[in-house]
């Protein structure tokens, strides 16, 4: 018996259904690109764009480019111990002469003083006394300026600003700096940024944990209220989201200060003012504040979804009140408590303006360094290498969540 052939499916119009179906599956997918496409663009332009920016700046030489390229090439075979010799002195006069005409000499110097303090003054004297200068030898005039042309270590700061890239922002932000044999830990009196990480992280830790012992129980209140009850207690929470930071945070100001109303209070109780502003205690009090609703939030959202039958069916299995809400319930808030915990620890890394208006010097975090280097001293490269270190930091965060959460999830299952 013949087997008849299987025809393909057609459709009305004779084209094989098959291929109907993948024409359209590709339209549909060509349409949910063009929709998304737009919003991709815009995350590339406002985000990984200037994160790109911020760490090639992190890393580059950028007052120096080009500028001292005889230097750098006179100095590629240098043992980086003794003093250099004519060819490097007579090469680091031309570049010198070459930047003064382009008026770019003071930019070099400000770089090299950033790794070597006092260079300024000494590059912009002896930029002065081989302007004039047709020929060598150059030696000679740079030492008997002054007595720093010998040392080595700053021949060692120069050959490393005359490359295109240096690590020097990158190991300043960790304390650390190129020594003659290699890294080595930067003086006391210069090594403060492991510091602030460490200030950084204990403040935002003590937040988040003041945060969550605030904001549970108040989450439990609004998850088991009536709608209408609920209701208004949120306008309550939400009432922060109402007024700016900084608004916030001068309302702090005031409340904190030695004439303030809670000073005024404490004088009635205990006949005694407190010093309260400028401190830790007030930089952590303000951002508690203000950090609160996003705690809280997250771990309402995940309340609300938890069946009250639940804690119901372990007390009528004999469980108390207690046992049945830390066995039942409790593990069930857990991703809401994780989400608002990461959410408000992330969020406190980055402060800047309550530290900045109503802590004192030492409960500076981070970001203060950050701006201090972009609005005070001008040093970009700095300022990237810190912001790109907290937002490795913020990353790893993240990641490690997202690997907890995983865990958990799994463990469940």
């Amino acid at each position: 018996m013949a087997v008849a052939e299987t025809l393909p499916s057609l459709t009305i119009d004779g084209v094989p259904l098959k291929v109907k179906l993948a024409r359209a599956e590709r339209s549909r997918k060509l349409k949910a690109v063009g929709l998304v496409l737009p919003l991709f663009a815009f995350v590339v332009l406002t985000f990984l764009y200037p994160i790109v920016v911020l760490a090639q700046k992190s890393i580059l030489n950028e007052e120096t480019i080009g500028r001292l390229t005889r230097t750098n090439e006179a100095l590629a075979n240098w043992d980086g111990v003794s003093v250099p010799d004519e060819a490097a002195f007579a090469a680091l006069a031309v570049d010198l002469k070459q930047a003064q005409e382009r008026r770019e000499a003071s930019e070099i110097a400000k770089r090299i003083n950033s790794e070597f303090s006092g260079a300024m003054s000494r590059f912009k004297s002896v930029t002065r006394k081989v302007a004039d200068m047709e020929s060598g030898p150059y030696k000679e005039v740079f030492l008997s300026s002054d007595e720093i042309w010998s040392d080595p270590a700053l021949w060692r700061v120069i050959r490393s600003v005359s490359n295109t890239y240096t690590p020097y922002y990158w190991l300043t932000a960790v304390d650390l700096r190129q020594g003659a044999e290699g890294l080595e830990r930067a003086p006391a009196g210069e090594a403060i940024f492991l510091d602030v990480y460490a200030r950084t992280f204990w403040i935002a830790g003590v937040v988040t944990v003041l945060t969550l012992i605030l904001g549970f129980p108040v989450a439990y209140l609004l998850a088991t209220q009536p709608a209408h009850r609920a209701n208004i207690l949120m306008i309550f929470v939400m009432l922060p989201f109402w007024t700016s930071l900084l608004v916030r945070t001068t309302a702090w100001f005031v409340l904190l200060r030695s004439e303030g109303p809670l000073n005024d209070l404490a004088e009635m109780i205990v006949n005694n003012r407190f010093e309260m502003i400028f401190t830790r205690f007030g930089t952590i009090v303000a951002m508690t504040h203000i950090q609160l609703p996003f705690t809280l939030l997250p771990i309402y959202s995940v309340m609300k979804t938890i069946p009250p039958s639940h804690v119901r069916a372990a007390r009528s299995l004999g469980a108390g009140p207690f046992h049945a809400f830390w066995k039942v319930y409790f593990p069930q808030t857990v991703p809401g408590i994780a989400a608002g915990c990461l959410l408000t620890f992330i969020l406190c890394l980055g402060y800047y303006i309550t530290p900045a208006l109503v802590g004192g010097p030492r409960d500076q975090m981070v970001s203060y360094y950050v701006a201090y280097y972009m609005n005070n001293v001008i040093n970009f490269g700095q300022a990237a290498a810190l912001g790109m270190m907290l937002l490795i930091i913020t990353m790893v965060l993240y990641w490690a969540y997202n690997r907890l959460v995983g865990i958990d999830k799994m463990k469940l299952g």
